[in-house]
């Protein structure tokens, strides 16, 4: 059923009557906690967003399209990624209490818009939970369609992805600085191709996106299988926005509570091959009271830490933005870097009497050879940690004749300068200047690069930018 935010048809108006409002949880704190009441600097955030913006279509963009970047690490940004909010994404086995923990966040629950839940495995859609003026159904073929939206990529899944994708709308004060994006549970006896797309790789698409990752687990369902190990692979690099949710905590003893704190760890400890591990809380996320006899304090401190943590992320999102833009610069630049070397070494080796393609054939079979990715390291500003998998470039240049490629010597303009420039000027000079200025409280309008110039023509003052 494609509108699963409706309430299920199994409740009828008289149980709903007879449900006893005492049991329900105050949600005071959760407001109090994520700061839902206070007011924020509309304008100055969207300063910073333009100029993000403007920075990355201008120093970055050119030299990833020059050099093809996104066939190599097949991940394109957008003005909707750059422009989108926050991303929330739950994940874990099914019927865990994901979507009843969105419902509690949202104060849905025994409303018309409430995400379905039950004992069943019952979400079999990714649903996306943003801001909208108005209470609305999306379907997937409308949100990959809209170019505005950050979710147009997801059309390269197909057609049968597309239909098991919907977004929901609604006016709620927490979406308008956050989206929500509820995943159908693992079901470890399922294999990816009975589900009709590629699972996996869709999940990897919104980890990458994902600001925040929460993977939830109840106290019946800590088996480790197959799929839950993929997870956790697509989770590798990602483990600072790792939380691991114990859900449903009050119905276990304090003792049996312990034991499977302990299960759960010992669990997980293979597949979260990390120094520090993420960390776990442990509460019951759902808008009903606690069991009696059950430590309602420390799950009261552990909900409210969560909160904290989700909120740190939201007052941050324009940080972590910058930081995104930025590293995905520098992965940009060093692809650059690369390709220019693979050029110049073909360009070298080559001769009159020489076979191009087997020239070419040596230099990608063993670029160590050649030092292409030592020569890389003597730039600066270059680790060896971000290089990129030498067979990559094999298969890039499989579908990328070098003879397409002109070298950064080349990427030059008289107006517009050079690729090589710009790209360094936004890595170690613009974005770090952006980032500055929002922690600074100054207002991200203009930066000294745009005042003084930088060593480019001079802009006109008084033309409207």
């Amino acid at each position: 059923m494609k509108l699963t935010f409706f309430v299920s048809l199994l409740s009828t108006e008289e149980e709903e009557e007879e449900l006893p409002t005492s049991i329900l949880r105050d949600r005071s704190h959760i407001e109090e906690t994520l700061r839902l009441a206070s007011e924020e600097p509309a304008s100055d955030y969207a300063a910073a967003l333009q100029k993000l913006r403007k920075i990355y279509h201008t120093s970055i963009k050119p030299m990833e399209q020059a050099y093809k970047y996104n066939e190599l690490r097949q991940h394109e940004i957008s003005d909707g990624e750059i422009t989108s909010k926050p991303m929330v994404l739950f994940l874990g086995p099914w019927s865990v209490g994901k979507s009843s923990m969105i419902n509690y966040l949202l104060g849905l629950q025994d409303t018309p818009y409430q995400l379905y839940t039950g004992a069943e495995p019952t979400t079999s859609e990714f649903t996306v939970i943003t801001y909208g003026e108005k209470i609305r159904s999306i379907e997937g073929i409308v949100m990959a369609a809209d170019s505005s939206r950050s979710f147009s990529p997801l059309e390269k899944f197909g057609q049968n992805f597309l239909e098991k994708l919907v977004g929901i709308e609604m006016p709620h004060k927490l979406l308008e600085r956050v989206t929500f994006v509820d995943t159908p549970g693992i079901i470890e006896n399922r294999k990816q191709q009975e589900r009709g797309y590629p699972f996996n790789d869709v999940c990897q698409w919104f980890i990458d996106r994902a600001d925040l990752i929460f993977v939830v687990f109840d106290p019946t369902k800590l088996d480790v299988g197959l799929e839950l190990e993929m997870l956790f692979r697509q989770l590798k690099g990602r483990e600072s926005q790792i939380r691991i949710i114990l859900n449903k905590a009050d119905s276990l003893a304090t003792q049996d509570l312990m034991r499977v704190y302990g299960a759960l760890f010992w669990s997980l400890a293979p597949l979260i091959n990390v120094t520090e591990p993420p960390r776990v809380y442990v509460s019951s996320f759902w808008p009903y009271e606690y069991e009696p006899d059950t430590s309602r304090d420390l799950f009261k401190r552990e909900e409210i830490s969560l909160l904290e943590d989700l909120n740190q992320v939201i007052e941050n999102r324009l940080e972590n933005k910058i930081a995104f833009i930025r590293q995905h610069g520098i992965r940009v630049r060093i692809h650059g870097l690369l390709v220019d070397r693979y050029v110049q070494t073909f360009k070298d080796k080559m001769s009159f009497f020489s076979d191009p393609e087997l020239v070419f054939q040596e230099i990608v079979d063993d670029p160590d050879k050649f030092y292409i990715f030592k020569s890389i390291l003597a730039k600066t500003n270059v680790s060896k940690f971000d290089l990129p998998n030498r067979d990559a470039y094999r298969d890039f240049f499989g579908i990328n004749p070098i003879t397409s490629f002109k070298p950064l010597s080349a990427q030059c303009s008289y107006m517009g300068g050079c690729l090589l420039d710009k790209i360094e000027r936004a890595i170690t000079a613009e974005l770090p200047g952006l980032l500055s200025s929002i922690t600074s409280g100054k207002n991200p309008s203009l930066s000294s690069c745009e005042a003084t110039g930088c060593g480019e023509k001079p802009k006109n003052r008084y033309r409207r930018h």
